[in-house]
C-alpha cells in the first residue's frame, strides 16, 4: 500500500512541475521567448519534455 502511496505522490509532484513549467512558459515576455528560441504554442511539449524527459 505504501509503494501506491509513494508513486501516487511522485506522480502529483510531476504534475505539479509540469504545469508550473507550462504556464512559466506560456507567460514569459516574448522578447524573451524570441531570444530563447522559443515557440510559446509549443510550451505543453517543451514542459513534458522538461519534467517526464518525453
Amino acid at each position: 500500500m505504501s509503494a501506491i502511496l509513494t508513486t501516487i505522490q511522485a506522480r502529483l509532484r510531476q504534475r505539479a512541475a509540469y504545469l508550473r513549467t507550462k504556464s512559466e512558459l506560456e507567460n514569459m515576455p516574448l522578447e524573451v521567448a524570441i531570444d530563447l528560441d522559443i515557440y510559446k504554442p509549443d510550451a505543453a511539449k517543451l514542459a513534458a519534455h522538461a519534467v517526464y524527459g518525453r
